[in-house]
């Protein structure tokens, strides 16, 4: 065979393996819109009112509903902090901070993630307001993906976690091993869709 038919012959080839990968590719795309469809609700806004109890500073209860209050992170639970050299829980009163701020009000949640402990990750409102702003503005919580102007103001007031010296939530949890879950910024929506989307459960 001839330099010519041999290029001529492996040009073919190639445009054949290539007609073929943009077929598959077609089909795959085809494929997610599909799936996409059939599994929108998992990924559907919800929202919740209701009765609230509360677990940590970031986490609470709404109507049998669990949630974490997105864009922030809290210290946990058992979490200590240290402030004019003595340690004190800095989790249990952060979670008192977050008591203060819905006694008494109407307690409302949006949102369509879900982390990975299955909570709604939400924007909540008690009373009108905003209680992940609340908390960061006053230094119980810190930025976790959004409030960083609140933070900012808190930090140089010297509030809350702010007036001495504490540990990350995310680094004290992985002190412990915990899972950690990705900060509530876009990167941190696109897995939780994709989370979702292709293993989720659906939202009632």
């Amino acid at each position: 065979m001839s330099a010519w038919r041999r290029g001529r012959h492996v040009r073919g080839r190639t445009n054949r393996v290539r007609r073929y990968g943009d077929w598959a590719l077609a089909l795959a795309i085809l494929a997610l819109l599909a799936l996409a469809a059939a599994r929108i609700d998992r990924v559907a806004t919800r929202q919740v009112a209701g009765a609230v109890t509360l677990a940590d500073g970031d986490s609470l209860t709404l109507s049998g509903e669990r949630i974490r209050l997105r864009g922030i992170d809290a210290p946990e639970l058992f979490q200590e902090c240290s402030r004019d050299g003595h340690a004190y829980a800095c989790g249990r009163r952060a979670r008192q901070a977050l008591a203060e701020l819905t006694r008494g009000r109407p307690v409302s949640c949006e949102g369509w993630e879900r982390d990975r402990y299955d909570r709604l990750l939400a924007r909540c409102t008690a009373g009108g307001r905003d209680l992940g702003q609340a908390m960061v503005e006053t230094g119980w919580a810190i930025s976790y993906g959004d409030y960083r102007g609140a933070q900012a103001e808190a930090r140089g007031a010297g509030r809350g976690l702010w007036a001495g010296t504490f540990q990350t939530p995310q680094d004290w949890r992985a002190g412990r091993r915990s899972i950690e879950e990705a900060p509530h910024d876009w990167i941190g929506q696109v897995i939780n869709f994709l989370r979702q989307l292709l293993a989720g459960r659906a939202a009632t």
